[in-house]
């Protein structure tokens, strides 16, 4: 009994849920907005390496600058010979990291290219 009257009370309004339901969908599949890759997944992930890339070395670039400055009156004002000594130390690896940074960039920059092509049989 419970049965026949749920259907005898949808019956009449299945028609407007019918409408409502397609009206939802064609609204949704009108409002989707179609995303077409333009490149390769390798080529978006190498342009994204290398933004970040050049964003790290502005950086390294700007703090060696300043961490450089800061050894060297570290050790032009320190009377202590030791301090003096670890002052040039750390201006030394300052020095030696931005250069294994920028050196990465060079690597990326200019060897990877020639090996491109190469890791293919003829």
């Amino acid at each position: 009994m419970k049965k026949h009257c749920f259907w005898e009370r949808l019956g009449p309004r299945l028609p407007r849920y019918y409408v409502q339901i397609m009206t939802v969908i064609v609204l949704c599949a009108c409002m989707v907005t179609p995303a077409f890759a333009v490149d390769d997944m390798w080529t978006v992930a190498n342009r994204i390496i290398v933004d970040v890339y050049n964003k790290i070395a502005g950086v390294s670039t700007v703090l060696a600058g300043l961490m450089s400055a800061v050894a060297v009156v570290g050790a032009k004002i320190s009377n202590n010979q030791h301090k003096v000594d670890q002052s040039w130390d750390w201006l030394k690896r300052i020095w030696i990291a931005w250069a294994v940074i920028n050196g990465i960039g060079a690597f990326l920059a200019y060897v990877r290219p020639l090996f491109d092509g190469l890791n293919t049989i003829q």
